[in-house]
Order: C-alpha cells, then structure tokens, then sequence
C-alpha cells in the first residue's frame, strides 16, 4: 500500500484556505467600493443647488 502524501495535502488545504480568504477579500472591497460612489454623487448634488 502507498504511503500518504501528508505533504501534497497540506498544501493542497492552505492552498484552499488562501483562495477562500481571497475571495472573501475581493467580495469585501466589492462591497466598500460599491458603497464609496454612493456617497459621493450626494455631495455633487448639493453643488447643482440652486444659490
């Protein structure tokens, strides 16, 4: 019988993890990008107010 290959595995997990993580930090900045030009249209349209 073959021996595991503990090594190729525990790669193969932290590989896995960082793909997750990454993921979760592009969803993240998705998400706070999204929201940043939400705010800043209501400052320029104050500046179209009538004086």
């Amino acid at each position: 019988m073959a021996k595991p290959n503990y090594s190729f595995e525990k790669r193969q997990r932290e590989l896995a993890k960082k793909k997750k993580k990454d993921e979760k930090d592009a969803k993240k900045r998705a998400e706070r990008d999204a929201a940043q030009p939400g705010a800043a249209p209501e400052p320029g349209a104050s500046d179209t107010a009538p004086e």
